[in-house]
């Protein structure tokens, strides 16, 4: 069998005025690495002592998380890319209102409302079911012109799709905009 020369590799401490160096150099254990001739002598090699290996970090750690609490996940920071426009429905006592909004610039794209002259004297009632059809077709309409075909809509926290939100959105998907998720 082929005989196993042991390689001490050893980096001192680098010492001025009496105290260690803080250099990159003095932080490496000192290293003890058994090299062989042979790849055979496998099954005669002592197991390295003080040898280390540390994997790189694939997320942040719990303290480096506390230390910038306001950064954006990686779906905060790409989903108004992915989903450019967002619909934003809002039912007031005595209105509703409703636009399409443009993510990455902030900029309105269409709005419709019953609180507007033309459709506060046109319609008997500016809450009821007909006045949700209303503000669903002159939004499809009015994002068809802006070339806005596809839509996201975010309910908030406790915010069911039911009743005269339902009739909004299934009145602006029967119009030919899609609801993207």
């Amino acid at each position: 069998m082929a005989a196993i020369t042991p390689l001490s590799v050893s980096l001192p401490f680098s010492k001025r005025d009496g105290r260690a160096s803080l250099s990159w150099s003095s932080s490496l254990p000192n290293i003890k690495l058994a090299t062989t001739t042979s790849i055979l002598s496998s099954s005669t090699r002592t197991p390295r002592q003080g040898f280390v290996v540390q994997a790189a970090w694939t997320r942040r750690s719990r303290s480096e998380a506390a230390k910038r609490p306001n950064r954006k996940s990686w779906k905060q920071r790409t989903d108004m890319y992915l989903r450019p426009f967002l619909l934003n429905v809002f039912f007031s006592k005595r209105f509703i209102h409703a636009k399409v909004m443009h993510r990455g610039t902030s900029k309105v794209v269409s709005v419709a409302t019953t609180n507007s002259k033309d459709l506060r004297n046109t319609l008997p009632s500016l809450t009821d079911n007909n006045a949700c059809r209303v503000i669903g077709n002159l939004i499809a309409e009015r994002s068809k012109e802006a070339d806005v075909y596809a839509v996201a809509f975010e309910p908030k926290k406790n915010e069911r799709i039911e009743g005269r939100l339902a009739l909004i959105l299934d009145t602006i998907q029967a119009n030919g905009i899609i609801f993207v998720d």
